[in-house]
């Protein structure tokens, strides 16, 4: 299989710092926060706007990519389950996939509602929600 080489774009600024802690979904009380992207992808910021929707990808660095199996949602009585049919961080790619509302740009400082992601987790990109007018 051919390998491929992601380079982080920027990085979560979060009180969210223990995974154990970390809500599961946003909205299970996910805080707002900060998406600090590197200066020289300020341009790849035009046009992102207070209000919008975006789809952020993010590579959960404290993963364990040995992991196949689950219980989902972290409950034993819950039967083993194959990782891609769940939403575990733990899995052989462990990219993150988040939906977050745009509050602010600042520069290149993004504030985001309800994100799950832990402090410093790396930022691959980030794509607009598309709608019916776009």
């Amino acid at each position: 299989m051919t390998a491929y080489a992601l380079r982080p774009i920027g990085r979560v600024e979060s009180l969210l710092t223990d995974r154990a802690a970390a809500p599961r979904q946003p909205d299970e009380g996910a805080p707002d926060a900060w998406l600090v992207f590197d200066e020289r992808y300020a341009a790849a910021l035009d046009g992102l706007a207070e209000g919008a929707d975006v789809v952020l990808l993010t590579w959960l660095d404290r993963a364990d990519r040995d992991t196949l199996t689950v219980h989902p949602r972290g409950d034993a009585t819950r039967p083993l389950t194959g990782v891609f049919a769940t939403r575990s961080p733990d899995r052989p790619n462990p990219i993150g996939l988040h939906t977050v509302r745009v509050l602010t740009v600042a520069g290149t400082r993004v504030h985001v509602r309800n994100l799950e992601a832990i402090d410093g987790t790396p930022i691959l990109d980030v794509k607009p929600v598309l709608t019916p007018d776009r």
